[in-house]
């Protein structure tokens, strides 16, 4: 496993945890299908169905994570998300949020959440 795939695991790990803590019932991993990978797909306390994009930086990186999630990403995301609602028989509410992994020097992880990052 690269050194990336590693350390965007362990962002993804750390943002469900983070989930979990705020109520978030997880409902899939890296969901993958024709469109794309979901990274995170939770419930939120009031029923709607989030996905999660997460976005991990190291100390230094140029650009805010958000800033990766340009209108071509969003739009594959809009289409995986379609194939889980449809997939499942889902029928709720949705959202796409963001989560903004940071990794600081000392090795620690720092979230920012942007939930209706975008429709």
């Amino acid at each position: 496993m690269s050194r990336t795939k590693a350390a965007g695991d362990r962002g993804e790990a750390e943002v469900a945890r983070y989930l979990r803590k705020k109520g978030y019932t997880l409902l899939a991993s890296q969901w993958r299908c024709r469109f794309g990978e979901l990274d995170l797909v939770a419930r939120d306390r009031r029923g709607t169905i989030c996905f999660v994009e997460v976005k991990l930086r190291s100390a230094g990186a140029i650009g805010l994570p958000r800033e990766f999630v340009d209108g071509r990403k969003q739009e594959r995301l809009r289409s995986a998300a379609a194939a889980y609602l449809s997939t499942y028989e889902i029928d709720a509410p949705a959202r796409f949020d963001v989560a903004e992994v940071y990794a600081e020097n000392n090795g620690a992880l720092r979230i920012e959440y942007l939930e209706n990052a975008f429709e």
